[in-house]
Formats: C-alpha cells, sequence, structure tokens
C-alpha cells in the first residue's frame, strides 16, 4: 500500500502487556517523605498512592479500550512517522471536517465525550445543521501513533503534517481545534493551510505582549494584571516539567520508560489539580504506558522550544473559550497576535480539560464558532 495509504486499526492490548503493568504497580517503591514534604515539593506520596491504588486494584483498561474501538481507527504514514487517528464521520450530509488535537499529557481519549454531540447532533437533541466529520489524530510521538524515530516534532511539523493528513483525507475545506499543545497547533494549521482551514477554536493562546515589550503588562486591566501575574508564577513555581522536558527530556525517559508509578507520578502533576478524576488522569497514563510513548510525548517541549519562532499575525479566523479552572489568556496581547480572533467566550465552570469535565460548554462553543464559517 506504500507509506501514503491509509490502514485500519484496532486497540488490542494483549492480556500479558496488563499483567506486567500490574506486577510492576504490585512491586513499586515507594520514595521517602520527610515531615512537611507533602506541601509545596511536588505530587504527595499519599497522592501517587492513592492513585495507584486504583490502578492496581480497580481501574479495568478494557473499558477504555473499547470505548475507544467504538470508533474507526486508522494509521498512516506522514513526513516519515506513524500517525494513529480517530475518524468519526456524520450522518449528516453538509458536516464540517474538523481536526481535533490533544496535548501532553494528554492523549485521544481527551475528546471521546464530545464525539458523538460534535458529530451526531441529531442524535444528541441538538440542530443537525450544525455537525462535523471528526479526525482525532495522536500527536507523533504520543499515544498508539507511537514513538517518533526522529526529533523535531514541534507543533510548526505537526500542523504541516496535518494539512498533508487532511489532504489525504479528501477534506479539502475544515477547521481545526485544540487545546494544551493542540491550541498552538491548530494555530499553526491556519498559517500552513490558510485556503483549507476555516476557522481555528483553542482553549487557551497564552500570548506574551507585542514585541515583549514590559509597558504592556503596565498598560492592563486589574483583571488581566491579575491573571498575567498568575500565570507567571505558574511557570516559575507550578511547572517544573516544562524546564525539564525542554532542556533534557531524554535523561527523564529512561525512568518514566521504566516505571509505571514514576510516570503517574510525573503525568500526573500536570492533570491531578486540573478537574479530572482517577478513571481520565489514569487512562491517560496508562495509554502512555502501554504504548511506549511516555519518553517520546514529553519531547514536544523540547523540539518546540528548538523550532524557529512563527513570524507575524494568524489570520485565519480564531475562537477562544476559556474555562476558571484553567490558566486564563489575555485577550489584550492576543489580538496583537491573531489578527481575526472574532470569538472569545469565558464559562463559569470547566477546567484545563474542558472535553472532559465540562464537554457541553466545549461542543457549544465549537458549533457556535463554527456555525459563522461554514459557508
Amino acid at each position: 500500500m506504500g507509506d501514503e495509504g491509509i490502514r485500519p486499526y484496532r486497540i488490542e492490548i494483549p492480556d500479558a502487556e496488563l499483567a506486567d503493568l500490574h506486577e510492576r504497580i504490585a512491586r513499586v517503591r515507594w520514595a521517602p517523605e520527610p515531615v512537611g514534604g507533602d506541601v509545596g515539593y511536588g505530587v504527595s506520596v499519599a497522592r501517587v498512592r492513592e492513585l495507584a491504588e486504583y490502578w492496581r486494584d480497580r481501574y479495568d483498561w478494557r473499558v477504555w479500550e473499547a470505548r475507544l474501538n467504538e470508533h474507526p481507527q486508522y494509521t498512516t504514514t506522514v513526513d516519515g512517522t506513524n500517525v494513529h487517528f480517530l475518524h468519526v464521520r456524520s450522518p449528516e450530509p453538509d458536516a464540517l471536517p474538523l481536526v481535533l488535537s490533544h496535548g501532553w499529557p494528554g492523549s485521544v481519549a481527551e475528546y471521546l465525550d464530545v464525539l458523538g454531540p460534535l458529530s451526531d447532533p441529531r442524535r444528541h437533541g441538538l440542530d443537525p445543521a450544525i455537525a462535523f466529520d471528526l479526525v482525532v489524530p495522536s500527536l507523533p510521538g504520543f499515544g498508539f501513533s507511537g514513538p517518533t524515530p526522529d526529533t523535531g516534532w514541534g507543533p510548526k511539523r505537526i500542523a504541516r503534517a496535518w494539512a498533508v493528513l487532511m489532504q489525504r483525507l479528501g477534506h479539502r475545506r475544515y477547521g481545526a481545534v485544540g487545546n494544551d499543545w493542540g491550541s498552538g497547533i491548530a494555530s499553526e494549521l491556519g498559517r500552513v493551510a490558510p485556503g483549507a482551514v476555516v476557522g481555528a477554536h483553542v482553549t487557551q493562546t497564552w500570548d506574551p505582549p507585542p514585541d515583549d515589550d514590559p509597558r504592556w503588562i503596565e498598560q492592563l486591566s486589574p483583571a488581566d494584571r491579575a491573571a498575567w501575574d498568575a500565570f507567571q508564577d505558574y511557570v516559575a513555581n507550578g511547572a517544573p516539567y516544562g524546564v525539564v522536558q525542554a532542556q533534557q527530556p531524554q535523561t527523564l525517559a529512561h525512568a518514566l520508560a521504566d516505571s509505571p508509578v514514576g510516570l503517574l507520578g510525573w503525568n500526573a502533576q500536570a492533570m491531578a489539580d486540573h478537574g479530572l478524576d482517577a478513571e481520565a488522569i489514569l487512562t491517560h497514563v496508562t495509554i502512555h504506558w502501554l504504548t511506549g510513548t511516555a519518553g517520546s510525548a514529553i519531547r514536544i517541549y523540547a523540539d518546540a522550544d528548538r523550532e524557529e519562532p512563527s513570524t507575524g499575525p494568524t489570520t485565519v479566523p480564531l475562537g477562544v473559550a476559556q474555562f476558571p479552572g484553567d490558566l486564563p489568556s489575555i485577550r489584550v496581547f492576543s489580538e496583537h497576535h491573531h489578527r481575526n480572533l472574532v470569538s472569545w467566550n469565558r464559562y463559569d465552570r470547566g477546567g484545563h480539560y474542558a472535553a472532559q469535565d465540562a464537554p457541553d460548554l466545549l461542543v457549544g462553543d465549537i458549533r457556535q464558532f463554527f456555525a459563522a464559517l461554514r459557508n
């Protein structure tokens, strides 16, 4: 069939691999924790132990495997790497194709709760005139795409790969949706294929001040200044994984590839305080473990840092949905980085993983945004 072929795919994890995972969890060697070390020093032993015990005794991967396998899945080779994706076609005749991109430490499982309402709105009591054909790829180096054979898979290269993927699937005109790294990928896809992308819908922009001029910060409203300060505090004190993964990801990869509980502790720091329950956290972690992508997935931070920065603002229509459990973006900055910002909505519930903890709000925002761009 060749590298450009579309190959049907089904997730079928051998029983032996699940047994090995359970044995490794049962043999965990816990890190000593000093008195007071459970606050301000990272994810506590108590929290990781709670999740690990749930993983060992209650979590059933086969349930999530079956949920994923309810949707048609495929793989193809793009730019020398394997890409796995869900391709959920709408029963509605005029459905608009969308490509949905997740981030780290997420997976395609992030979007399971929105696939039905977006692709088959009639079945979910929504207006069938707004429906979508969905393409949900595992990012290169993540999940069922498997480890990438080379470095350099930052958001810009991934966006170029998505443009090839959508063209290969016969989608000549489509929208882009993203969360976390997927937000950056969606915006970049608009740069890569402006003639094909009708709009990009994201849950974060996190744009810096124009030209990195500090005078922009001085002129912020009190609310935006508080948001800016919160973001800077998070970068300085709440995101140590970003520093390590951007600078020396391979050093960490050895540990993550060898210890499921170590992987759980590391990845949970980016999920545990974002509204996800144990089932959701463990599904993302289990996918990283079973596919051997714990080490390759973290390289997106290093690869992004090593990419040439984009020049000039994006021009395709951009929609932003903000959720209170997420770090806020600042509109006045984003308006200078995105010349066609047409939708900016804030909601009263939901967090960083809105597709999982506020799927109805996210679906509504996506539908509203693209309804005005379909024609």
